[in-house]
């Protein structure tokens, strides 16, 4: 919760979503919608002709050592869900997790064995500032980029804080649960430029997950908690950034954690999973530069900026025989190294253009250890993309300002490794392209956009030869999946708030989705079509004292199998969901906050009998109040101030399910304090 004000504009950003996920904005690409003073860090933007939505992590109601999950879950419009691997998975408009790219600065976390991001177990303590891109707005993000890119600053955000600064946060909750985290921030220049010094780190020891009413496990508890759902985890981080005054910079982050963790068994399942985590680590480092807006020998200004990044991490599973959780059956170790490279080029066309390019390079691997002997896999995939930006119209009467944005992409993949199963013969090659339009009319402070735009992504080794424990039947076959995407909205400053509106229509062809065999195992298969269709509201206003923000999706997703001719609800994808937040001043300088979170009915795949279940809409109450202190007088940089808050999740206790035999956490009472 924020302690007072913040003054968040709803920006259009034009065509520069590569440009801002790198930190290389030209500055006539940006136009200010209006100003609205709101106490939650939810700006509203369109990029290329696509959806965004920008936060900043200081004013996000977050616990201490907050996972990305539970960030991920303060964003709007983007959903959120635990499978029965106990991976955190995303989506976006009827799309699954390994459609929706998440970067960290720069470098994509969702090119690697399972192609997505499980954001569960990764720390947000370095975070900076969130880019969440609904549509697809640039073809220079790299391969495997669809329908949505949540984009992660740690160490490539420009942001200068005027002095050093410290933070301290710790909290604990009803179960026994408790956390902390500490950050240090140390700005400098010189006279050829400023440097940024960060680190911070943070731990977590939960008990477990709360049951919620009339959710029973089939193994008595004597503390209502869910089974196998303790969790504990540490984690560190370090980024340091330097730019010159003339627009070179450098920049490198670096994070690493490790956690230990039980996966709640699915209820009602005869065969569920009875999984632990003995040991999840990961480290994360991006070395990343550029040579800022500068003239360009080939005429004009340019620019020229690389990312090198890598991504390794080992996950120990064991599988026992039993809820007792006593006698092992089995054991999954996979050790993944990924490493990303990235080039990318700006040069101005004349007064009005701009063409961008981008290469990227990944290598991934991963060496998988099981009882019956280890495997490798290994995969490589290249993109390089390029797009021409047009300013049509600057300054004119009816169309304050026009632009254009039309891309194209070549992506290209092979799989020389694949675990002793026969690999994939020759590679496979997609192109893809996107047009996008923005216009800004009404003295700027309403924006129409849209855009149109087509990808393909290749499956992941997980998807084509993993057995996951034989659960699932290997299929090396699977084909790319193929998005053809449109939307269409309207941004708009609305008295003294802003509220979007967003059409779409996302068509994915050759599908990957997984069917249940007559032996009751899974096998991913590619089924013909998955259409989503549907609606997206966002939405701010003060009325008075009180701040209100709220996001809509109601969206219809139908998965067609042409071949058969028959069309299915796909699973875990609801067809309405949304948020309503408020703050609002109380007593005694005492703020509270409250949250109603509903999400619609839904279907799962049972995977007793393989049938399509329905599971019921709910609605999630949270509640808090909070009050800070000032302890120091007006000029102290170091700990000036202190915040005290008790926050009530889940207040009614609602049994809402993620998908089939997975229940949600019920009830969990929070206290915690920050210093800063």
């Amino acid at each position: 919760m924020m302690t007072g004000p913040m003054k968040v504009a709803g920006s259009a950003v034009l065509f520069a979503a590569f440009a801002t996920s790198l930190n290389a904005q030209q500055p006539d690409t940006i136009y200010r919608v209006g100003e609205v003073v709101v106490k939650a860090a939810r700006p509203v933007t369109t990029i290329g002709g696509s959806s965004a939505i920008e936060a900043r992590l200081d004013s996000l109601d977050l616990p201490p050592a907050a996972s990305v999950e539970t960030v991920f879950r303060a964003l709007p419009l983007l959903h959120v869900r635990t499978n029965s691997r106990g991976e955190s998975e995303i989506s976006a408009r009827g799309s699954e997790s390994r459609q929706v790219a998440v970067l960290v600065d720069g470098v994509p976390l969702t090119l690697a064995w399972d192609s997505r991001a499980d954001v569960s177990v990764l720390p947000a303590t370095g975070i900076q500032e969130i880019t969440f891109v609904r549509g697809l707005s640039s073809m220079l993000f790299g391969p495997n980029v669809l329908g949505g890119v949540v984009e992660v600053g740690v160490g490539q955000s420009h942001f200068q804080p005027a002095q050093h600064r410290a933070t301290f946060e710790a909290g604990l909750d009803h179960i026994g649960g408790y956390g902390g985290a500490a950050t240090i921030a140390v700005p400098g220049s010189s006279g050829n430029g400023e440097w940024l010094i960060r680190a911070g780190a943070s731990f977590r020891d939960s008990p477990g997950q709360p049951l919620a009413h009339d959710v029973r496990e089939p193994v008595a508890t004597d503390d209502d908690l869910r089974l196998n759902t303790d969790a504990q985890s540490v984690n560190g981080f370090l980024s340091a950034r330097y730019a010159t005054l003339g627009g070179a910079w450098l920049a490198f982050s670096g994070s690493s954690f490790q956690s230990e963790r039980g996966i709640a068994a699915e209820l009602g399942v005869e065969n569920a999973r009875f999984w632990r985590y003995p040991h999840v680590s990961r480290t994360l480092a991006v070395l990343s530069g550029g040579t800022g807006d500068r003239a360009s020998p080939f005429g004009g200004r340019g620019d020229m900026e690389f990312s090198l990044g890598y991504d390794g991490g080992r996950t120990e599973i064991d599988a026992f025989t039993s809820r007792a959780y006593s006698e092992t059956s089995g054991f999954e170790n996979g050790d993944d190294r990924t490493l990303t490279a990235r080039l990318l080029a700006d040069q101005t066309l004349g007064e009005r253009g701009d063409l961008r390019a981008a290469f990227t390079l990944s290598e991934i691997r991963h060496d998988e250890q099981l009882p019956e002997g280890d495997a490798r896999y290994r995969q490589r995939l290249m993109s390089f993309g390029a797009e021409n930006n047009w300013r049509l119209i600057d300054g004119g009467e009816f169309i304050n300002s026009l632009r254009l944005s039309v891309g194209g992409a070549f992506d290209v993949a092979n799989t020389p490794e694949s675990g002793g199963r026969e690999p994939r013969q020759g590679q496979l090659e997609q192109w893809g392209g996107r047009l996008g339009l923005t216009a800004a009319v009404n003295g700027g402070h309403t924006v129409l956009h849209g855009g149109v735009s087509q990808r393909a992504r290749f499956p992941a080794l997980r998807e084509m030869y993993s057995g996951a424990l034989n659960r699932f039947q290997p299929n090396p076959n699977l084909r790319p999946e193929r998005l053809l995407a449109m939307e269409a909205g309207v941004t708009t400053q609305l008295g003294n708030g802003q509220v979007q509106a967003v059409g779409f229509r996302h068509q994915l062809r050759d599908a990957v989705v997984r069917i249940t065999l007559p032996d009751r195992k899974f096998l991913r298969v590619n089924r013909n079509e998955l259409l989503s269709t549907g609606v997206e509201l966002l939405a701010s206003q003060r009325i008075g004292p009180v701040d209100l923000t709220g996001n809509l999706t109601v969206q219809s997703v139908d998965l067609t199998d042409t071949d058969a001719g028959v069309t299915n609800r796909p699973e875990n994808l609801p067809e309405v969901f949304g948020t309503l937040d408020a703050q609002f001043p109380l007593l005694f300088d005492v703020s509270g906050s409250a949250q109603i979170d509903y999400i619609g009915n839904q279907y799962c795949i049972d995977p007793g009998t393989g049938n399509d279940t329905n599971l019921a809409a709910g609605t999630v109450t949270n509640l808090g109040v909070a009050r800070t202190w000032s302890v120091r007088t007006r000029g102290a940089t170091w700990f000036s101030r202190i915040e005290t808050k008790i926050a009530a999740d889940n207040v009614g206790n609602v049994a809402r399910y993620d998908q089939c035999g997975l229940p949600q956490p019920g009830r969990l009472l929070r206290f915690q304090i920050r210093l800063f």
